[in-house]
């Protein structure tokens, strides 16, 4: 498991691939223009990341397999969430949560690139952290 240090160090590295995008970019586009130039940010940082990855929900024995795609899930450890919107929402919010939840990652980030400054649109999120929680199949958070 990572700890609160390297966590915090990633979570550094996706803000500022975000920030130089938005730099770039600016304020005003869809969420599809930003979702590919951010990957390329990622890269540039040497980032192990998947991207519109499906996330299962478990109800009792009903299986809804890609109930929810999660944006990206860098490094195994932070979900990150692109949105281009006036304002982040609870929705939003709680959206994130749900995945946190599901995947077992300790750290969600919300980046709103509709933001004038994008630092004024990162929400940072959190599962249990540093080490996240175990994710709803059961499964353990990968080390």
């Amino acid at each position: 498991m990572r700890g609160e240090t390297e966590l915090n160090r990633i979570s550094g590295e996706i803000n500022g691939a975000g920030i130089t995008v938005h730099r770039r970019v600016g304020p005003g586009c869809l969420e599809s223009a930003y979702l590919p130039c951010f990957a390329l940010e990622l890269q540039r940082r040497k980032l192990d990341f998947r991207r519109e990855v499906a996330l299962t929900l478990r109800y009792d024995a009903l299986v809804i397999p890609r109930a929810y795609v999660a944006d990206f899930i860098v490094e195994d450890c932070v979900v990150v969430e692109v949105k281009a919107a006036a304002a982040i929402t609870d929705r939003d919010r709680r959206q994130l949560q749900t995945y946190l939840e599901i995947e077992g990652c300790p750290l969600g980030l919300i980046l709103n690139f509709g933001a004038l400054k994008l630092v004024d649109g990162i929400k940072r999120v959190v599962n249990h952290f540093p080490h996240g929680s175990r994710r709803l199949s059961g499964e353990p958070y990968p080390r």
